[in-house]
């Protein structure tokens, strides 16, 4: 029993360190790319994703008809093209979303930021690399508890010493506390 829990204990450990490292590469506003969108296209596509520290944003654009301007929030919200924090103008433009917390994009073309061509990414926090997917149910009410039945007797066999009594209860409770505390990374690892 004793090879068997370390085993899973490892195997939970290692799918949460996978489901936190895993970066991906996604290409804003799909295969229409870097465009001018009617109705909040682009914000509808960042969505419709999950956005992780590591994840790289690649930006498709013509070269010389457009660019990509990084900007703080004020500037996205006033179309402020003056002071970016970095202008990416080379048509295949990529980011390195490289912390958690939001990030501003704004076209450098003319007035197309004006006309809807922004976008906001929020990239999640490490410690929810991805929703839950799994929601338990839930706990019952105090009154609705039925208590348990009685436990039949126990067939004779042979008996425990105290001590091996003493150590089977305590290997139990030390897995049974591992069980509680891995649990998240378990479901972490499920979705």
């Amino acid at each position: 029993m004793g090879s068997n829990v370390v085993v899973f204990v490892s195997y939970l450990l290692l799918m949460g360190f996978v489901c936190l490292s895993e970066a991906h590469t996604l290409y804003v506003g799909g295969k229409d790319g870097w465009v001018l969108q009617p109705c909040d296209g682009l914000n509808h596509w960042a969505g419709e994703n999950r956005f992780q520290i590591n994840d790289t944003l690649i930006f498709r654009y013509e070269k010389g008809e457009d660019s990509v301007l990084v900007v703080n929030k004020k500037d996205y919200y006033q179309c402020n093209k003056t002071s970016p924090i970095d202008n990416l103008t080379d048509g295949n433009s990529s980011v390195t979303l490289t912390r958690s917390g939001e990030f501003f994009f704004i076209s450098g073309q003319a007035d197309n930021c004006e006309k809807g061509q922004k976008l906001i990414i929020i990239v999640m926090s490490p410690q929810h690399p991805k929703p839950p997917t799994v929601i338990p149910p839930p706990l019952p009410s105090p009154t609705s508890v039925t208590p348990p039945s009685p436990a039949p007797a126990p067939a004779p066999g042979p008996a425990l010493d105290k001590s091996t009594a003493t150590a089977v209860h305590a290997s139990v409770g030390t897995l049974w506390g591992s069980a509680l505390l891995l649990a998240p990374l378990f479901m972490m690892s499920l979705g």
